[in-house]
């Protein structure tokens, strides 16, 4: 089992995949969700979500959480990143425009951009602070 370097697990953090967010929660398991999340490297992972939502509360009162990513076929491999929270504010259009266009290509994803309003979105900010990552591949 070996490790990524620090300029790899960059990388495969920026890659395209699918990001699952945990973060703590009072009395309960921590809350582990799919999400949508954009990130190049030696940036802030950024997460698009409604100012409404579970992760949303949970995110903030917490001011931490994990975003972990992984390749489903072999060789596996996968990346955590968890940090503090670094900033939470209305979302952005350009920023929410290029997320949607990172998942579902540039037509679907500016119309998925226009179909879905920000009025009600947040963008919530985290600079990975500590690292977990397993390439199996080597």
């Amino acid at each position: 089992m070996a490790t990524m370097s620090s300029s790899e697990r960059e990388q495969y953090l920026a890659d395209l995949h699918v990001g699952v967010v945990a973060v703590e929660r009072p009395g309960r398991a921590p809350l582990a969700v799919p999400i949508w999340y954009g990130y190049s490297p030696g940036g802030e992972v950024l997460l698009w979500t409604d100012e409404d939502s579970l992760k949303h509360k949970l995110i903030r009162d917490a001011g931490r959480f994990t975003l972990t990513v992984q390749d489903e076929q072999p060789p596996y491999r996968y990346v955590t990143a968890e940090g503090d929270v670094t900033g939470i504010g209305p979302a952005d259009d350009a920023d929410m425009r290029a997320i949607a266009v990172r998942y579902l290509g540039e037509e679907a994803g500016n119309q998925f951009a226009d179909e879905n309003p920000m009025s009600t979105s947040v963008a919530i900010r985290m600079r990975p602070q500590r690292w977990l990552s397993t390439d199996y591949s080597k």
